[in-house]
């Protein structure tokens, strides 16, 4: 039974990525593309990725999809003008992406024997930081400068997308992303479900200290909740300008680059956490992380502003 499912998740999979690079309308594209990230996801649970699989969910299927859905309602004009990539441009991202694919494929394929990894080095070293969870251990404690820089892209990539505002709008809102047609459902679905969202992010960033989840998972349940009141018209986007939406983006890194020097007098090394305070100060900076990412994924599937600020 169980080598059944694993077969039955593999074609789908197959038939999800065929049909995302087959099919010719845009937006059916991007939906075999969300349904392709939520297939990975159960294949990560059956691996017993569980943060993985969440972050997959999350991240991978949820929130890139939206951007894509929002991204081809921005193209739609640009379609209709017929300003689109000609085929020779569409031949040579087609070949770009087989040669990524194929090197991922043949590092992937061949790796090198006695595989290396550091696994047993942090299991053994897990109880200086407090933590239950591995996952979190080596993203915040011994590889922190790599998710201090990851989260740092976050900020920058908000700022390109603010960047790509036409001067007469700069400083205003996001357009609308509510639906042209209404849905009673969406409607229904934007009162009900943010209080439970909001209680299963925060429970998903708490809970990552010990046991699977984290701040990307949660910073993304959180993220979906605003994004779908903005859908269902309950919330307007935020404009550009606000500096309280601006010192919100980035809360987060700040607060994390904070514990980093309060490390070199505590502990003598940046990012470094003395024994009986890592895990409070983990935490911490996972909680605003978490909020930053919120914002940060909200305002990438927004946009840039599309209104003039208001006087």
């Amino acid at each position: 039974m169980s080598l059944l499912v694993d077969l039955v998740l593999v074609a789908l999979i197959l038939m999800a990525a065929v049909w995302t690079v087959l099919v010719r309308d845009r937006r059916d594209a991007v939906i075999a593309f969300i349904v392709l990230g939520l297939l990975l996801s159960l294949v990560w649970m059956r691996l017993y990725a569980v943060d993985v699989a969440l972050t997959e969910a999350a991240v991978g299927g949820g929130a890139t999809g939206l951007v894509l859905l929002r991204a081809c309602a921005r193209l739609l004009p640009v379609e209709a003008e017929g300003r689109l990539p000609g085929p020779g441009t569409q031949i040579a991202a087609g070949l770009l992406s087989a040669i990524a694919a194929a090197g991922l494929a043949a590092v992937v394929l061949s790796p090198p024997v006695p595989y290396p990894s550091l696994a047993a080095l942090a299991a053994e070293n897990i109880h200086q930081v407090g933590l239950g969870n591995p996952v979190t251990a080596v993203l915040l404690a011994y590889r922190s400068l790599d998710t201090l820089l990851e989260k740092v892209v976050l900020v920058l990539a908000v700022i390109g997308v603010w960047a790509l505002t036409p001067d007469a709008f700069w400083g205003g809102a996001p357009g609308s992303l509510k639906s042209k047609h209404a849905s009673g459902a969406l409607d229904l679905l934007a009162r009900v479900l943010p209080p439970f969202g909001i209680v299963v992010g925060i429970y998903l960033v708490w809970n990552g200290a010990d046991h699977p989840g984290g701040t990307f998972q949660g910073g993304t349940v959180l993220a979906a909740m605003w994004l779908l009141m903005m859908m269902a018209d309950l919330a307007d986007p935020p404009e550009i300008r606000l500096k309280r939406l601006r010192r919100l983006v980035v809360f987060g890194p700040a607060v994390f680059i904070a514990a980093g020097f309060a490390g070199i007098f505590m502990s003598g090394w940046f990012l470094s956490y003395p024994p009986d305070y890592a895990k409070p100060i983990i935490v911490a900076v996972e909680a605003a992380l978490a909020l930053s990412i919120a914002v940060i994924l909200g305002l990438l599937v927004a946009g840039p502003a599309a209104e003039p600020p208001k006087r």
